[in-house]
């Protein structure tokens, strides 16, 4: 189905960015000024916490999910295969799953206003991970973090391991930081 592909065209891949970045701003601005003043401490707690779960959101899913469970096994190995190819999560997908696994429990559980603030922290954790592991793929490095960014992807595309994008964190507190004598990366070339 095309609304579930993961290879898109130029408008596709390039509306993903655009449709987050709309988003990430939308939540910020009613945030700031719907929500009650003094909500804004621990709504700006809950941003960050958020943020803070999305790096391990995204450590569980590339490490369990898109390396461990068919058919995103299949669909990730083609991106290990082609790295530079227009390829990512379908929006439609993604969107979805923010929603119904981060801003409905969380409106349930804590009302409106807390469910926006973490749905933001979330939703920008996800738009800086998506611009990140762009940039990995097809920006020249720019400044220290840009370059051990780009390195620790590399290393995950010819090692097991090294599954954060965004940051190493995680990889470091689970012990995946990738053994160079491991071969078991999806889509690696074989040494002769």
């Amino acid at each position: 189905m095309a609304l579930f592909s993961i290879e898109h065209g130029k408008v596709a891949y390039w509306a993903d960015f655009g449709i987050y970045g709309a988003v990430v701003a939308a939540l910020a601005i009613a945030l700031s000024v719907f929500a009650p003043r003094e909500h804004w401490p621990s709504l700006a707690a809950l941003v960050i916490l958020g943020a803070a779960a999305w790096t391990l959101i995204e450590y569980a899913v590339h490490r369990f999910v898109l390396h461990g469970l068919e058919p995103f096994l299949s669909w990730h190995a083609e991106h290990h295969q082609r790295p530079t190819a227009l390829m990512g999560t379908p929006t439609l997908l993604s969107a979805s799953l923010v929603a119904l696994l981060v801003f409905l429990p969380a409106l349930l559980a804590a009302g409106f206003w807390r469910a926006s603030a973490l749905t933001l922290g979330v939703t920008a954790g996800y738009l800086a991970y998506a611009l990140t592991h762009h940039a990995t793929h097809h920006w020249r490095s720019r400044g220290p973090w840009m370059t051990r960014r780009k390195r620790w992807h590399a290393r995950h595309h010819h090692v097991a391991g090294c599954y954060g994008v965004t940051c190493s964190f995680w990889d470091r507190v689970f012990g995946s930081t990738g053994n160079r004598s491991s071969r078991t990366v999806i889509g690696a070339r074989s040494e002769p």
